[in-house]
């Protein structure tokens, strides 16, 4: 009988995981029946934006982190798939920070063309995955949202790629409960015009504190104020954007930071990360890890140490994105139709998760950590049939990002890098990013 093979997410690293598959039975293999469960009822994951926070239409926590206004926050040069180019997608070169529409229809365009739509049961949610020792296979229960029908099936695998940017971390200061003002988590911002006219407070230092402030001061807010428990951000920001100490408390609408300093603020925006969350998963097959390169428990980065039946996709912090959920993808396909081989011995997994782990934390910098993952994918691609691209041009693309962020934060986006798959320059936007205040496809690919 054929394996059966079940796919828990239909964003970046789902999707990733169906092309693979496709790719294989597009060269004449036999593959597995793969199905993919998929909670909301269109494929994207966190780029399939809604302007819905809280709960969904169907009473489930919604996954969206989106906004409104997101443009990436890295160059699209680092992240391009190796088998289908923007320009192949869009006709032409485009700028090489493209909005969210922009992006959303390159992810949709692989895929429809691979054919793997059928693959997917949408409005699906998984509810509980059990390991059978006496039969080792998987008992996956599953509700039918559209139906309300609940019903379980048995597979041979289950790949986990539910992503680990949908369950905040929402921390608890005093003052919370009565300030008088708006208080949201980052996974809740959709529209950075509601605090036009007001200042804004933003809590954490990193990518998401960076860009919604940004976004926060592009559409016309009064002042942002940003505060870190460990370190400044440090750009050079607009005169009406100040960096200070970690917070201590509210009291009424005042801000007062460890440092002594106070700010009256109309709006608190917590951008104090997520947290891998798999409420689906008993304690034996759940991962329990920090946001880093080098994930617990996850040989090679995806098989789960315990059960090497059971994997993860995208579970790692995360400079390259796509094209490494590719490798990911590719890689985990290969083990499944038994052309890689997982080592038996229990140690010698553990062996090379230790080892990504103490080399990730002998590095100290940035440009470290970028090399690190793109080493990373480089070792996943050379074990399978993934088309080879520059990964080392993709990390010289993001070092030049970095570089152009620190010479000017608010203006980054206006530079151009060379694709890695195509090799032609990106041209530049049509208009700086912080006067571009129309997100739209149309608005983004007009001449």
């Amino acid at each position: 009988m054929k394996k059966r093979v079940a796919v828990i997410g239909a964003g970046p690293s789902g999707l990733a995981q169906l092309r693979a598959f496709q790719s294989a039975a597009q060269k004449g293999a036999e593959i597995p029946e793969v199905v993919c469960f998929e909670k909301q009822s269109n494929w994207g994951g966190l780029w399939n934006y809604t302007w819905r926070t809280g709960l969904d239409e169907n009473g489930e926590p919604v996954h969206c982190s989106m906004y409104r206004y997101l443009w990436t926050n890295g160059p699209k040069e680092g992240l391009e798939f190796a088998d289908y180019s923007f320009e192949e997608h869009f006709g032409k070169q485009i700028a090489s920070y493209p909005p969210r529409a922009v992006m959303f229809d390159y992810i949709e365009g692989r895929v429809e063309r691979a054919g793997v739509r059928d693959w997917i049961r949408f409005s699906t949610v998984v509810r509980n995955v059990e390991y059978e020792m006496e039969t080792g296979d998987f008992t996956v229960t599953v509700h039918d949202l559209a139906a309300d029908h609940v019903y379980k099936e048995r597979f041979d695998h289950v790949i986990v790629a539910s992503g680990h940017f949908s369950t905040p971390n929402v921390p608890e200061y005093e003052g919370f409960s009565t300030f008088n003002g708006r208080i949201i988590h980052a996974h809740d911002f959709r529209d950075a015009r509601e605090f036009a006219g007001k200042d804004v407070l933003v809590m954490g230092s990193s990518y998401s504190a960076e860009d919604i402030g940004s976004q926060c001061w592009k559409y016309g807010a009064k002042s942002v104020t940003s505060c870190y428990r460990s370190a400044p951000m440090g750009f050079n920001w607009p005169d009406n954007w100040e960096e200070k100490p970690a917070l201590e408390k509210l009291a009424g609408k005042t801000a007062i930071f460890s440092d002594g300093t106070e700010k009256d603020v109309d709006a608190i925006i917590l951008c104090t990360g997520y947290k891998h969350y798999f409420p689906f998963l008993p304690d034996d097959l759940r991962l329990k890890t920090a946001n880093r390169l080098a994930a617990a428990d996850l040989y090679k980065g995806v098989v789960w140490v315990h059960n090497p039946k059971l994997f993860y996709l995208g579970m790692q912090d995360q400079w390259f994105t796509f094209n490494m959920f590719d490798a990911q993808a590719w890689y985990v396909r290969d083990i499944i139709m038994d052309r890689i081989e997982v080592p038996a011995d229990k140690q010698a997994l553990m062996a090379d998760v230790r080892e990504r782990e103490e080399r990730e934390d002998a590095g100290e910098t940035q440009k470290y950590a970028i090399k690190y993952q793109g080493d990373y994918v480089k070792e996943l691609i050379a074990e399978t049939d993934y088309p080879s691209f520059d990964v080392d041009g993709a990390c010289e693309a993001f070092y030049e990002w970095k570089a152009h962020k620190a010479e000017d934060i608010m203006g980054f986006r206006n530079h151009s890098y060379r694709s890695v798959i195509t090799g032609t320059m990106a041209p530049a936007h049509h208009t700086p990013w912080k006067l571009a205040l129309d997100d739209s496809m149309a608005a983004y690919l007009q001449n």
